[in-house]
């Protein structure tokens, strides 16, 4: 088990999210003072959003992590206005939120083309400095990465979700009948008839703790926040992790689950979930997915199964419930048209939660124009 551990964080550290930067703006050109002229500005250093890049790339390409803007041209006999030194521009993937070493957030880049200036150019001398340039802004910053996806399987160990991405989509996921076998997060497509796409990441399995960082809980966590809906992924035969450790029923591992998401950042159940109930080609499917299904409705019944800990306030509802076998395709075609009806359900109720807040911002809106109509504008008359 030793061995297995090391080969996976070996594998995951081919995937990079996070990463330090050292930005410096270019100094400004020197301004000539005997015939007013003013040197050129530095050059600024920018982060701009372009699809197909990721941070080990920038990683591998530039080993020391430092850009610098060009400097600004000096001023001369030929050319008073030095030129503006040129730009550094860095190329980042989607999904970049931008953070100093504090944490304090500078930007996020979500969409593609998306840019931000992080370091600004050393101005270039004037009448105003004496004709002396000054320095380029200097930053040390951080690059997190947060995958963008429309959903996001999660689970424990072994639960079958990279064979069910494969399933669902044309992404080529490693897979093996041991648990860790995904160790760094994985997005595949979706694809439909009318060449509509639905975008899903394999993230890689959580264990009981993650939420305080064990394994490696965060760094897996922190790409659960901007999926828009969570597809929880349970073994209809339960979970044990290891010989040492419990056998989890399906029931407590769909609790276990909720509570590291809930302990993470309780925000998170706000989405919208969907169940996966996987596995049902193996023996005894149909009997314990009756099981499950009885304990889901009657939940209150079987709380005393559950940890202390890890009995919610409110028991989570679902948007669908779905049985699956991602090995043999049972269930598959239905779970694709309900991923759909899911996503489109949900814009739908953005679209009238929008239209329902313009409505009540015009109803304000006439209210106030009414009561002024009424009682007319408030002048306020100097004191004689």
């Amino acid at each position: 088990m030793v061995w297995i551990s090391r080969i996976c964080c070996r594998k995951y550290g081919n995937f990079v999210d996070n990463l330090r930067l050292y930005v410096r703006g270019g100094s400004g050109g020197m301004g000539v003072p005997r015939l007013g002229g003013h040197g050129g500005d530095g050059g600024d250093v920018w982060l701009v959003s372009r699809k197909g890049v990721t941070l080990r790339q920038i990683k591998n390409r530039h080993p020391d992590k430092r850009f610098t803007g060009g400097v600004g041209a000096d001023s001369s006999v030929q050319a008073l206005k030095g030129e503006k030194g040129k730009d550094c521009e860095v190329f980042v993937p989607p999904g970049i939120s931008v953070t100093t070493d504090e944490g304090k957030v500078i930007a996020v880049l979500n969409a593609l083309g998306d840019r931000v200036c992080v370091a600004k150019g050393g101005r270039g001398g004037s009448l105003h400095s004496g004709f002396l340039p000054s320095k380029g802004q200097i930053r040390q910053i951080r690059l997190d990465l947060k995958l963008i996806a429309d959903m996001g399987l999660v689970g424990f160990p072994n639960a079958g979700k990279s064979t069910l991405l494969t399933a669902l989509s044309h992404a080529q996921t490693r897979i093996a009948s041991y648990p860790f076998t995904t160790v760094r997060p994985e997005i595949g497509m979706v694809m439909y008839d009318d060449h509509k796409q639905v975008s899903v990441a394999d993230l890689p399995g959580l264990i009981e703790g993650a939420h305080m960082n064990k394994g490696l809980g965060h760094k897996f966590l922190k790409h659960v926040e901007r999926i828009r809906q969570l597809l929880i992924v349970v073994d209809v035969c339960g979970f044990q992790l290891a010989d040492s450790t419990p056998l989890r029923s399906a029931f407590q591992t769909l609790h276990l689950l909720i509570r590291e998401l809930r302990l993470y950042n309780k925000e998170l159940l706000r989405k919208h979930v969907v169940l996966i109930i996987n596995k049902m080609d193996l023996p005894d499917a149909d009997e314990k997915l009756h099981e499950f299904l009885h304990q889901l409705e009657n939940h209150h019944d079987f709380s005393h199964l559950l940890p202390d800990d890890a009995t919610p306030e409110h028991f989570l509802k679902f948007q669908h419930i779905v049985p699956v076998s991602a090995s043999t395709g049972v269930g598959i075609p239905l779970l694709k048209r309900l991923l759909r009806t899911s996503l489109e359900e949900q814009d739908a109720m953005a679209t009238e939660n929008q239209r329902e807040d313009k409505l009540q911002e015009l109803r304000r809106l006439q209210s106030t124009m009414s009561q002024w109509a009424l009682t007319g504008p408030t002048v306020d008359t100097p004191h004689t």
